[in-house]
């Protein structure tokens, strides 16, 4: 399938944007990350986006390790195949093993999983199948995150839903 908006050349993007989709790639081991060349097209609107995604996940308040779970478990359950790519390579680095990285799609079922892992996979899938949490679930959520990592939890899954379900209308593909 061919993508519905390609990825922008540095006249389409900016010389920033484009720049910085250069430099992702080198760290990512990949090309420019299309998602960069292809939301940039929006200026000013990417660069707002990059801020508020980049203050979930490098900077937000939950471990890297976690956030990338939640994010592997979003793409899993979208089908987002581009984020799952993506943040597969991320997950590694932040300290998930293969065997952890495939058990993302069993879920929060797999005895394996800590508590906390279970609970955070949990939080992930009632969310995409409800927009919601169960009063249980949200006890939980409360028991064992403060006020502040509660709320960036909700919106790490919402904003990585939003991202799955933007790269699946526009089909971009996955990195090289």
């Amino acid at each position: 399938m061919s993508p519905r908006i390609g990825p922008g050349t540095r006249r389409d993007i900016g010389v920033l944007a484009w720049g910085l989709a250069r430099l992702a790639g080198r760290v990512t081991g990949t090309g420019p990350p299309a998602i960069f060349s292809t939301l940039g097209r929006t200026r000013g609107l990417f660069w707002g986006w990059l801020h508020f995604a980049g203050r979930l996940m490098p900077g937000g308040t939950l471990p890297r390790r976690e956030s990338e779970l939640v994010i592997l478990r979003v793409a899993d359950r979208t089908g987002s195949d581009y984020e799952w790519r993506h943040h597969e390579l991320l997950a590694r680095r932040a300290g998930l093993g293969d065997a952890e990285i495939a058990r993302v799609r069993t879920g929060p079922d797999a005895p394996e999983w800590s508590d906390r892992d279970r609970l955070l996979l949990r939080v992930a899938d009632e969310l995409i199948a409800s927009d919601d949490l169960s009063d249980g679930t949200w006890a939980d959520v409360r028991r064992e995150f403060d006020e502040r990592t509660a709320i960036e939890l909700l919106l790490l899954v919402g904003h990585y839903r939003m991202l799955a379900t933007t790269l699946h209308v526009l089909r971009v593909p996955p990195d090289r």
